[in-house]
């Protein structure tokens, strides 16, 4: 540790500046938002301490900085692990739903029942599918939180979509006459 007396903590504010530097490389501006905005603010201080020329609250801050920069880097780690595998399971479910929306829709198509709900299903198919391969770019390119955000509503939208298509469906049924035997 640098003395606080006449000389300003240069080591200790490059070294938070470079542990800032590597957070926001890791990503911490949007995995751990909170520390490394603190960690920002903590190296402001230690600046603006140097230019009052209060070396001891320079340092303080400096180090305060550093380590909070380096607690970011490490909460993004955890944060981006939780990102994807959510988003991974989430493209999973979703894909998996896809497989199902289709094969109602086909159900509905050969059955020729409901066929404003079946044509408002390919739409919410066709747009469902087109989010799962933009959430599948977002996702191979690491912006796992871009992945999951494009996925939140889909697939409560396509399940609606399909759970009014069998509820057309199934309405649609209860019109007709029963069924005579063989």
């Amino acid at each position: 540790m640098a003395s606080c007396g006449d000389n300003p903590p240069t080591k200790e504010i490059q070294q938070a500046q470079q542990a800032l530097d590597a957070a926001r490389t890791s990503g911490a501006e949007r995995y751990a938002g909170a520390e490394f905005t603190a960690a920002q603010e903590a190296l402001t201080r230690a600046q603006a301490a140097v230019v009052a020329r209060d070396y001891r609250q320079a340092l303080n801050d400096a180090l305060d900085a550093r380590d909070r920069a380096q607690t970011a880097s490490k909460d993004t780690v955890d944060t981006k692990a939780r990102a994807k595998a959510d988003a991974d399971r989430t493209l999973h479910d979703t894909a998996l739903a896809l497989v199902g929306a289709r094969a109602k829709l086909r159900a509905a198509e050969t059955s020729r029942r409901a066929p404003r709900l079946a044509t408002a299903l390919r739409r919410e198919i066709a747009d469902a599918e087109k989010r799962v391969q933009e959430a599948r770019t977002a996702f191979e390119q690491g912006a796992y939180l871009d992945a999951n955000e494009i996925l939140a509503k889909t697939l409560p939208r396509l399940s609606d979509s399909v759970r009014m298509l069998e509820g057309g469906a199934t309405a649609g049924r209860k019109n007709l006459p029963p069924a005579r035997g063989r």
